[in-house]
């Protein structure tokens, strides 16, 4: 494992756990260059989940695009990049254990959606902004009133 501060192949590793969602192994690293420590998650390599798209085009499940757009929805709010990361988990985790090869983009964006609105308000709105494609302050303006009035029956 190539050292993201030094570009040094030369590391030890220092810690090793399951992570969080049992689905990959979290492991501590020291660089033997430089002595900095850094993270690296295993995970088993597996056959391609498949993301169909609105315009019926598919398209391989990239992580790294649910972490992006759930680290744009969170950007200066009180949530820990931590917290982000175990949600991409669980939401990874729950896609793959309902749908067998593929699933359709509309159903991650609810999945993210009620994630979201668990966790930050402010977050759920700006996802839902992007994922619902508000063309004027009317559509945005429905969506933060129907958030509301769910919040306050408690749902």
């Amino acid at each position: 494992m190539k050292c993201p501060y030094c570009n040094e192949l030369d590391n030890k590793v220092i810690d090793s756990r399951l992570a969080s969602n049992s689905l990959s192994v979290r492991r501590r690293r020291e660089c033997l260059e430089c002595s900095r420590r850094f993270t690296t998650y295993e995970r088993i390599e597996s056959v391609p989940f498949m993301v169909v798209k609105k315009d019926g085009r598919r398209e391989p499940f990239h992580r790294e695009k649910l972490l992006g757009g759930l680290l744009k929805a969170c950007e200066k709010r009180p949530v820990s990049t931590q917290h982000i990361e175990d949600l991409v988990e669980e939401i990874e985790k729950e896609v793959k254990e309902k749908f067998y090869d593929e699933v359709s983009s509309d159903k991650i964006g609810e999945i993210v959606m009620r994630s979201l609105r668990k966790m930050d308000d402010i977050a759920y709105v700006r996802f839902a902004s992007v994922y619902r494609q508000f063309t004027d302050i009317e559509d945005f303006l429905k969506e933060v009133n129907k958030f509301s009035h769910a919040k306050r029956r408690g749902g």
